[in-house]
């Protein structure tokens, strides 16, 4: 029989009872550590901490095993067993390398082995070891499952901090809690608070725990500015809950109005912020093709206060070909991050030949990305990256003297895609929301918006303005005397070459030496049918009716094609025209008919009348007053205006100092600092004059004659 045939079915029992040994150690202590960390960490912790541990167990458990070698069971052969006469070696050696005596022997101790079994070589059971850690691992299980979690369970009170002196018979706030319960989309932990001021997220449950002394009837909390909220009792103590859907102030009234006035408490709703989209690659906005390229890659990266969602979508739009003739394609792909919840990178890989994306097309995109709000997730998309692919086709040459400008540039091909979307918008009614369907065609006008503006840069900017209202109520635009914008009187032909030429100057509106005065009267005219479209096309889809808008779409489409006809004009390299000089009044000192150049001081039209009416009241000034101040006009206006003020909690706060307490000057000086704050300031200031350097220093001191 070989060696090994021998050591195997003599080792199998011994390796078997280590390895579950082990096992039957290793596990529970596993378990355990897992309980303790999913307490401590929460699920996805406890998963590593309990894979860790069942995988140490394994190595050890094999670690174990493999000591049950060949030599340990000769070892263990001549500890047990007197008839192997300590020579179980023998059983394991080559005959060929034996001698008469030891082959003898070795046949002796073959025929003798098989009078015992395996199985009582094997190590004993640890049944001691296994049950102490498993009876271990039940009680830490245990603990971690039935310790109360922080704001389960009775809270534990801390001392009051009212700061209100007792009165006989008067119930007093002594003991506090305030559990907080943020929403479950912030992953946020539920935490109890010894303060009753505190900042919470927007939405967040909230708990409060009160006892008094003596007992109290009929305690409250009053909210400043809104209806005061129960307490009910709950045996020694009285609770009470509320959900933070806004900042608030409020107060614990233990006495129903009797006794000391308590102290404000401010509790502050932090509202979830909108994720934050950055491009990261590439730097620039527009990137071209490079050679050999078959794919894009570009890296964005979403940030949020408590977690961005996993899947985004990326939207791709693929403009293909050039002027009007140009095609336009969306797609949105969805496309999965990486990194934590708070912090993803998105790197969507784009093939070329998927796409369709080849020679003289550009590609944009743009990621949109969700946090984790519930139940209205916030939207925020990234900034566009575009991805070009210049055409084989190089431009022209020219030799002219003079600019070659082309009238139609590249983005003037967006109106069709304007009457393309619309009409898509039309198919896709049904299927919409009416929120939803008013947004989209919001957007639509406003990408005609910004072709019009474009648009009108050839017109001279006269026609950017925003559209009008189908209403009877505007007046004809008209230029008048006095409008600020006058031609001036005729000007009278000076003798000289180039009379007959200077039609512009006689006839014309020349604004400056921009695109405006290019253009022919025609294609001029042309040009501004096509905008005042546009307008229309506007107002329609900005009040959701992209149905009415088309019509205006196509005819402005169809002018703009006219004014394809002229295809380039030429612009002269001149300089700028500037006004006559008269040398008659020069260095004469008269000044008639020169107007005055004094304008008119009109009073500032301004919002915070009660804050500056308080300001005053409250100071040492003439206005001053002494005693008790009119303060509900000050009120309502805090209120009004809370989201422009700095701080509007703090601000009501002192006013309601003030208005329980109007000889404390301490509180209406806090009153009065609030409202400087909150006061307007002046669209425009005088700037402070830049304190000179030390050489300015010297220079001024010297032009006074002053020593250096």
């Amino acid at each position: 029989m070989s060696a090994t045939a021998l050591t195997r079915p003599w080792t199998a029992p011994a390796r078997k009872r280590a390895f579950l040994n082990a096992i039957a150690i290793g596990v529970p202590l596993a378990l355990g550590a897992a309980a303790v960390t999913w307490r401590l960490a929460g699920v996805g912790a406890a998963i590593a901490t309990l894979t860790v541990g069942l995988a140490l167990s394994l190595l050890i458990a094999l670690r174990l095993a493999a000591r049950f070698d060949q030599d340990w069971l000769i070892r263990t052969l001549d500890a047990r067993r007197p008839d192997m006469e300590d020579s179980a070696a023998l059983l394991f050696a080559d005959n060929a390398t034996l001698g008469p005596l030891q082959r003898l022997q070795q046949a002796r101790l073959t025929a003798r082995i098989d009078a015992d079994t395996p199985d009582r070589l094997a190590p004993e059971w640890q049944r001691r070891s296994i049950a102490l850690t498993a009876i271990a691992a039940l009680i830490i299980v245990a603990l971690a499952l039935l310790w109360p979690r922080p704001g389960q369970g009775p809270p534990t009170l801390a001392p009051a901090s009212e700061g209100v002196a007792a009165a006989p018979g008067i119930p007093r706030l002594v003991a506090q809690n305030l559990r907080i319960l943020p929403p479950a989309y912030t992953g946020l932990p539920v935490r109890d608070s010894q303060s009753l001021d505190a900042r919470v997220p927007h939405g967040s449950r909230l708990e409060w725990t009160l006892r008094f002394d003596p007992q109290a009837s009929v305690p409250r909390l009053l909210m400043l500015g809104s209806q005061p909220l129960a307490l009910r009792r709950d045996g020694e103590d009285w609770i009470a809950s509320r959900t933070a859907d806004a900042a608030f102030l409020y107060r614990v009234d233990p006495a129903a109005g009797r006794g000391p006035t308590p102290p404000l408490h401010r509790i502050d709703a932090i509202a979830d912020a909108v994720p934050q989209v950055k491009a990261i690659s590439p730097k620039a906005s527009l990137t071209l093709v490079t050679r050999g390229q078959r794919s894009w890659s570009p890296t964005f990266t979403a940030t949020d206060d408590y977690g961005v969602a996993a899947s985004a979508r990326l939207r791709i739009t693929l403009a293909i070909g050039e002027g009007e003739n140009v095609t336009f394609t969306e797609r949105e792909i969805a496309v999965t991050g990486s990194g934590p919840a708070r912090d993803r990178r998105f790197t969507p890989r784009l093939d070329f030949g998927t796409l369709g994306f080849g020679p003289g097309s550009d590609m944009v995109v743009q990621l949109i990305v969700r946090d984790n709000r519930s139940p209205a997730p916030q939207e925020a998309r990234s900034p566009s990256l575009i991805l070009r692919w210049p055409s084989a086709q190089q431009p022209e040459g020219s030799g002219l003297e003079g600019m070659v400008n082309t009238v139609l540039p590249a983005y003037f091909r967006s109106q069709r895609q304007v009457i393309i979307d619309a009409e898509a918008l039309l198919k896709q009614k049904s299927r919409l929301s009416a929120d939803r369907y008013l947004a989209r065609s919001a957007s639509i006008g406003t990408d005609q918006q910004i072709l019009r503006g474009r648009y009108s840069q050839f017109l001279g900017g006269e026609e950017s303005a925003q559209p009008q209202l189908p209403t009877a109520d505007a007046d004809a635009e008209t230029h008048h005397d006095g409008d600020g914008h006058d031609h001036g009187p005729p000007r009278q032909p000076a003798p000289g070459f180039g009379v007959a030429e200077d039609v512009l100057a006689d006839y014309g509106h020349p604004h400056d030496d921009s695109a405006a005065s290019s253009l022919d009267p025609e294609t001029r005219a042309i040009l501004k049918n096509a905008v005042d479209e546009m307008w229309q096309s506007e107002v329609h889809l900005r009040q959701g009716h992209p149905d009415l808008a088309l019509p205006f779409a196509y005819r402005a489409l169809r002018f703009i094609k006219e004014v394809q006809q002229a295809t380039r004009i030429f612009l002269s390299r001149v300089g700028p025209e500037l006004p006559p000089i008269d040398p008659s009044r020069r260095m004469t000192g008269k000044r008639e008919g020169a107007a005055s150049r004094t304008l008119a001081v009109a009073p500032v039209e301004r919002g915070d009348g009660p804050a500056a009416a308080a300001w005053r009241a409250l100071g040492d000034g003439p206005g001053a007053i002494r005693g008790p101040i009119a303060l509900d006009a000050l009120d309502r206006w805090v209120r009004s205006e809370a989201a422009r003020l700095p701080d509007p909690l703090a601000l009501s706060g002192a006013l309601d100092a003030v208005r329980r307490d109007p000889d404390c000057t301490p509180c209406r000086a806090k009153l009065r600092g609030l409202l400087w704050t909150a006061m307007e300031r002046p669209s425009a200031r005088p700037a402070r004059r830049v304190a000179p350097n030390a050489n300015g220093t010297r220079y001024l001191r010297a032009i006074e004659g002053a020593a250096p």
